[in-house]
C-alpha cells in the first residue's frame, strides 16, 4: 500500500521536524484519519522527497518527524507547452492536470489572435497542478507562467526542438516522425486554430510544422495526444 503524499513547498533539506500546513494536516488528519506513528511522504516540488513520521495529529498543525531526505534529479526531458486559454476554463483545467501527470515541465498560456477566454485564475490554475503533481506522486512542480501574447513568446524561445502543431493546408512533418529532444518545446493553438501569419512568423522563428493525424482535434485533446506521443522516458 502507498504511503500518503503531501506537497509543502516550504520544507528543505537538513529539517527534522515540520509542521504540515492547514491544508495537509485537515486532509492527513481528518480525512486520511491518520495517527501519531504513521508514515507520509513529502516533497517540496524542487525535487525534494521527505519521508516522515506523524508526531502531533493535529487537524490544524500536525507535526512530523523527517526520516530521511532524497534530493532527486530534475526529469532529463525539459517538456515545454505553449498552449492558447480556452473558452471553457473546466477544459482547460482538465489539461493542466493531465499535463502534469505526464510529466510537462512547463506551462505557457497563449493569447493567440483567435483566442476567446475568460478572466484566467492562476491561483486555481497553480491548485491544479499541485494536485496532479501529488496525484501522480512526483517530485518536480511544473512552472506555470502567467498568460503570454503569442507573437512576443515564440520571438523569445531558445528551446533546442520548436514544434507548432496546425490544421492548415500546409507541408507538416507527421509527429510519428519526429525524435523527440530532451528540450522541446509544443505549440497547440485555440479553437479555430492559429491564424495563418501567427503559423508564418513561427516558422520564421524556426518553428517546425507538425501534423497530429487526420482527424481535427479540440485543442485540450491535441495538448495531451502531443505530448504523450513526445515524452522522453
Amino acid at each position: 500500500m502507498s504511503v500518503p503524499y503531501f506537497y509543502e513547498p516550504l520544507i528543505a533539506t537538513g529539517m527534522t521536524q515540520f509542521t504540515l500546513s492547514e491544508t495537509s494536516s485537515k486532509h492527513c488528519v481528518q480525512v486520511l484519519r491518520m495517527d501519531v506513528g504513521e508514515q507520509i511522504d513529502i516533497t517540496n516540488g524542487l525535487g525534494g522527497l521527505f519521508h516522515a513520521t506523524i508526531q502531533v495529529a493535529h487537524k490544524k498543525n500536525a507535526l512530523v518527524t523527517i526520516t530521511k531526505s532524497v534530493q532527486t534529479d530534475p526529469p532529463k526531458q525539459k517538456l515545454q507547452l505553449g498552449i492558447s486559454l480556452l473558452k471553457n476554463a473546466v477544459r482547460l483545467e482538465w489539461l493542466f492536470e493531465k499535463a502534469t501527470e505526464i510529466g510537462v515541465t512547463n506551462i505557457t498560456p497563449l493569447i493567440c489572435e483567435r483566442t476567446i477566454h475568460e478572466r484566467f485564475k492562476t491561483e486555481r490554475m497553480q491548485q491544479i497542478i499541485q494536485s496532479a503533481m501529488i496525484q501522480s506522486q512526483q517530485t518536480w512542480l511544473p512552472i506555470l507562467n502567467e498568460p503570454t501574447p503569442f507573437e512576443p513568446f515564440i520571438s523569445k524561445q531558445t528551446a533546442t526542438q520548436k514544434l507548432i502543431a496546425h490544421c492548415a493546408p500546409l507541408s507538416k512533418t507527421s509527429i510519428q516522425s519526429i525524435e523527440p529532444s530532451n528540450d522541446l518545446l509544443l505549440l497547440i493553438g485555440p479553437e479555430g486554430d492559429f491564424a495563418p501569419l501567427e503559423i508564418e512568423s513561427a516558422i520564421a522563428n524556426k518553428f517546425t510544422p507538425i501534423d497530429l493525424g487526420p482527424t481535427r482535434l479540440r485543442t485540450e485533446t491535441a495538448g495531451i495526444f502531443a505530448l504523450s506521443c513526445l515524452k522522453n522516458f
